[in-house]
């Protein structure tokens, strides 16, 4: 079991290289991440967009593109459509969005003819590292699913649980995160929390253990649990949040990020290869962590 950024990279430099095409490369904290990911050993880059542009940072910030391919496009959906094209085609193992708007270059994700679709729902994986837990957290779905019905919660379960698998957790632990830890009918999202639950007891859902609805405090505190007479193997262990919707897993990623003050990382799965999309604000670091999470989570189906 990974349990902090530290062991990510380690694991992810065993695991690797992978080729990352970047899409819309022309952003000075992406080109030093993948910089930063050539010469940790875990990625090599085809770097896609405005090659003046791409030159003019490298130059500021002492980047040696002679390591890297660089193919001029300078129209930001033809850049995302050929960064997507190199993977389907095998050159490269996942695309990561440069300096472009997510909706062009999931559009070039999607497209029917030289995109990664599978028919399954696609969905933002992100994980932290908090300081005062000797474990990571995955949080989903913060960025895509906006207000997901029972069954695209199933499958946004199964997208982590994928990410949980390539952070070597055998069996990772789901608390589906509601505002409070009894099902209620006059809160739907407790409903789907129980019948998730179900699901996974059944056997629907596979390769992790489901439980909820649960509050965030009894989901990761067994103290919190136990005062509440809480008795479930996930209650104080969870390794995946899941929020009911973007609204809740969207406080809760910066709540993270900005009070806790957690390390973190972000792709996007569900697709057939993964997709490295972090925040325009996310931090050179949280850019380098994220390219070591899409090569762990590439290493599992290449």
């Amino acid at each position: 079991m990974i349990r902090n950024f530290e062991q990510v990279m380690k694991v992810a430099r065993e695991r690797g290289p992978k080729i990352v095409a970047v899409a819309c490369a022309q952003d000075i904290d992406v080109l030093m991440a993948v910089n930063e990911a050539k010469k940790s050993g875990i990625a090599d880059a085809i770097l896609v967009g405005d090659e003046e542009k791409i030159q003019a940072i490298a130059k500021d910030n002492k980047i040696d593109l002679t390591q890297f391919e660089v193919i001029d496009i300078k129209d930001l959906t033809q850049a995302s459509r050929k960064a997507v094209e190199l993977v389907s085609t095998g050159k490269a193992h996942m695309v990561m969005k440069g300096l472009v708007d997510t909706s062009i270059i999931l559009k070039a994700v999607l497209d029917a003819e030289i995109g990664l679709r599978t028919g399954n729902v696609l969905s933002h994986v992100a994980v932290f590292d908090v300081p005062s837990y000797d474990r990571l957290f995955i949080v989903t779905d913060a960025a895509m699913n906006i207000a997901p019905d029972l069954n695209t919660k199933k499958q946004i379960i199964e997208n982590a649980v994928q990410v949980g698998h390539a952070l070597d957790i055998e069996e990772p632990k789901v608390a589906v995160i509601c505002a409070k830890e009894k099902a209620n009918p006059k809160m739907p999202d407790t409903m789907d929390a129980q019948a998730l639950a179900e699901m996974n007891e059944k056997g629907e859902i596979k390769g992790c253990l489901v439980g909820g609805p649960f509050a965030l405090d009894n989901a990761v505190s067994l103290e919190a649990a136990k005062l509440k007479g809480i008795d479930h193997p996930v209650a104080g262990y969870a390794d995946i949040l899941m929020a009911p919707d973007i609204e809740a897993g969207n406080v809760l990623y910066k709540s993270m990020v900005y009070f806790a003050q957690a390390k973190n990382a972000g792709v996007i799965v569900g697709a057939k290869a993964p997709v490295v999309l972090t925040s325009r604000a996310d931090s050179e670091e949280a850019k380098l962590y994220s390219i070591a999470l899409g090569v762990l989570c590439a290493a599992k189906l290449f």
